[in-house]
């Protein structure tokens, strides 16, 4: 009864997840939020500046009342779901998804609106506070032309004003500004131009005693729309500088989203497959509380109202590899009990618990770099960091908990006792309990490797990849991308194959020659550009019109200033450094001294080694290379943990270490026992990072290249050179105190017992 009961409650749970998430996932899927690199848009930092020399210095008021103003004007554009942060040094962010006719909304985002009264010789005669707030209206005159009505707060000095201009013949004229500056706009200069910068200038023949105005004009009725809309809003108390902007057509963002979910469903498909095939029995519980993952973290990202962008999708498939990474160290952990000779439900109650503080440590390292991410990063870099975030504390509630409940159901039904096969052992490789054989004695496929033996070669294969690392870049240098380097990002998405001639002739045409032109896109159907010079926002608006007359679609056009560019670079150091000063920290105090020197070693090298190595590939280093290498930071730490937490195992179960050949044993065994766990983990996420690189976007290619490389790099850290260094550390310990006598010192980080 009792084992019909526990297989019922399996399924019953199976049952609730998968009614659950069928009849939800589509409404919440619906409700992402998607960035403007997956809908395209546009997103521009302006820096708050003095409206004029010898105005007073910007305060933190002055910052909120010119949001609430931008906000205001957004409302005009019906745009959803706007975003507009207050960021520190009288920052302003904007984006603004899935908006159609990106010029005119950053005309009306940067317009002043201070608007202004004056007579043809440009005397001031009223301005914006004379006006009656909230009452511009767009309408039609008399002769069905769009105009905009005001409302005077003063009916006597709107009569006073224009008695005075109406007795000025032949130029009685009343000209209406819009952002009017002294000394360098004139009416008689304006007025001889085809397309004049003041609104309109009607003739007054006769005062007028009414406090109604109405400003006429070849206006379009979009155009009378805008302008009722930014006068209602105010004018702004400040002037608007661009210090950095982006710009991404509606067809690229579209692209890049199916892209990228196309490589999502493929490489989490053969993370599933894997642990089908690999793992068995567990290998199933893992696909379920995966999905439920995945399903947990789209819902939590709605939940808190996030934004989701390409490297966002990036780090969700990221996370399923690190979720896999649990599942993983406690499967092998199982599997090293049922090998001895031990019964399913003791396997699994000493697997899960053996497991529980490699995963916990490893998990806490990797959630330190994705805050130092989520504090330091900008724009679409948050959202990854967001995701990663998420992504690790839904890992802990389903691929341990989870996984426990699930299996430990069905270990407990007995359905399965004595049944190794079906947890990926066979009968062949199961030793009798009478043997009395320990996990710690098993044989592994790696026996025949001296790790510590070989070190000096480790060290010296190293040390030559790092001279040449460092060779290469004092040669090559890194291609900085113009978020560290300032300037401004041209991409072309064409419906034909071009080449670098027909895009350069035709850049030379319309007045923007380039010599950094890369051909790229899967077809060769995109074209990139970079220009040193930061382009103002109507060089901008002109170039973009060109390039989507020629090519059919609107480019990508991202613009840094220096002044960003030097602060990005700064930020990026800070976080790779705080992260792994953090990490390192973690490490001594959890561990001891010579794990975290160990570990910072096997850190640095990695950093340096990708480093190295995107420069040698000439990829383009931008803000996403940071969130590469930090997430590589915490894959790499995540394997220097759980070998040095085995290693603390196998010290603790000796009781002590006579000398130092015995140290060796200890750590050959341990990177033995856990290499196994390596390969097969990084064996998924590369599977993923292989799908975003093969069948993921274009912007997202030097990212997955990156984590490639890191992964790599990563691996061969933990096990070549962070053991080794520890071992040499501990080496010299033993030397000088002789026999080391180890106190097994549990330490209490919450329960780590299964729930079964």
């Amino acid at each position: 009864m009792k084992r019909r009961g526990r297989i019922v409650a399996f399924l019953l749970l199976i049952v609730v997840f998968g009614l659950t998430i069928g009849t939800t996932a589509k409404p919440v899927v619906n409700d992402v939020k998607l960035g403007l690199d997956l809908q395209g848009g546009f997103e521009v930092l302006y820096q708050v500046e003095p409206l004029k020399d010898g105005a007073p210095d910007i305060t933190e008021e002055m910052v909120k009342d010119t949001a609430n103003a931008l906000r205001n004007r957004v409302d005009v554009l019906g745009v959803s779901e706007p975003s507009i942060q207050i960021e520190s040094g009288n920052r302003i962010r904007v984006q603004l998804a899935g908006v159609e006719d990106q010029e005119s909304a950053r005309e009306l985002l940067s317009t002043q609106a201070n608007l202004t009264f004056r007579d043809a010789d440009d005397n001031l005669l009223l301005d914006g506070n004379d006006l009656k707030e909230g009452k511009a209206k767009a309408n039609f005159g008399e002769n069905g032309n769009p105009v905009v009505t005001l409302e005077m707060k003063s009916p006597t000095k709107f009569g006073e004003v224009t008695t005075s201009i109406s007795q000025k013949k032949p130029e009685n004229v009343m000209v209406i500004w819009l952002d009017f500056i002294e000394g360098e706009d004139s009416f008689r200069a304006e007025v001889t131009k085809e397309k004049p910068k003041f609104v309109s200038a009607p003739y007054v023949a006769n005062p007028i005693n009414s406090s109604d105005v109405e400003i006429s004009g070849s206006f379009s009725l979009e155009e009378t729309k805008n302008l009722a809309g930014i006068l209602n809003a105010g004018a702004l108390p400040v002037n608007l500088k661009e210090v950095y902007s982006t710009s991404v057509g509606a067809q690229f963002g579209e692209q890049a989203l199916n892209k990228t979910i196309f490589a999502g469903v493929i490489g989490i498909s053969l993370i599933f497959l894997f642990m089908l095939v690999y793992y068995r029995l567990p290998g199933f519980v893992a696909v379920i509380t995966l999905s439920v993952y995945i399903f947990i973290i789209l819902l939590v990202f709605t939940l808190i109202n996030g934004v989701l962008t390409l490297p966002g999708i990036a780090a969700l498939m990221l996370g399923v590899g690190m979720a896999v990474d649990a599942n993983i160290l406690m499967y092998e952990r199982i599997r090293e009990e049922l090998r001895v000779g031990k019964s399913i439900k003791t396997s699994f109650m000493a697997g899960a618990k053996n497991s529980f503080t490699a995963i916990l440590d490893a998990n806490i390292t990797t959630l330190l770099a994705a805050v130092v991410l989520f504090i330091f990063g900008t724009s679409s870099v948050k959202g990854f960091a967001t995701i990663l975030i998420i992504s690790i504390l839904a890992s802990f509630l389903t691929a341990v908990w989870g996984s426990r409940i699930l299996l430990g159901l069905l270990v407990d039904s007995g359905v399965f006792d004595g049944k190794t096969a079906w947890f990926g052992i066979p009968k062949s490789r199961v030793h009798a309990p009478e043997e009395n054989i320990e996990t710690l004695e098993l044989t592994t496929k790696f026996d025949r490797f001296d790790f510590v033996a070989s070190r000096k070669k480790f060290y010296a294969i190293s040390a030559v990849l790092l001279i040449s690392g460092v060779i290469a870049l004092g040669i090559f240098k890194l291609n900085l991308g113009i978020d560290f380097s300032s300037g401004t990002r041209v991409e072309v998405l064409a419906d034909h194959p071009v080449t670098k001639d027909e895009i350069s002739t035709y850049l030379d045409e319309i007045g923007h020659p380039s010599t950094d032109i890369v051909i790229s896109g899967d077809t060769g159907n995109m074209a990139v550009m970079r220009y040193v010079d930061e382009f103002k926002q109507e060089e901008v608006n002109k170039f973009k019109a060109d390039l989507a007359k020629e090519y059919g679609e609107d480019p990508n056009i991202s613009t840094v200033s220096p002044t960003v560019g030097k602060e990005l670079a700064k930020n990026a150091i800070k976080a790779l450094l705080i992260a792994m000063l953090g990490i390192v920290i973690y490490v001594a105090l959890r561990f001891e001294w010579r794990m975290g020197v160990a570990t910072i070693v096997g850190l640095l090298h990695d950093v340096f080694f990708m480093v190295a190595a995107i420069s040698l590939l000439r990829l383009e280093v931008d803000i996403t290379f940071i969130a590469a290498v930090l997430t590589i930071v915490g894959y790499s730490i995540n394997d220097t943990i759980v070998t040095f937490d085995r290693i603390r195992e196998n010290i603790n179960h000796r009781g002590r270490i006579d000398d130092v050949a015995e140290l060796a044993d200890i750590v050959n065994k341990s990177l033995r026992q856990t290499l196994g766990r390596s390969v097969n983990t990084v064996l998924t996420v590369i599977i993923v990072v292989v799908a975003l690189m093969l069948f993921g976007a274009e912007s997202i290619r030097t990212f997955s290249i990156a984590l490639l490389i890191g992964l790599f790099a990563g691996t061969y850290s933990s096990i070549f050179i962070s053991a080794q260094i520890w071992f040499d550390l501990k080496k010299r310990e033993i030397n000088e105190k002789g026999a080391i006598k180890v106190e097994d010192k549990k330490k209490q980080w919450g329960s780590d017992e299964p729930i079964v």
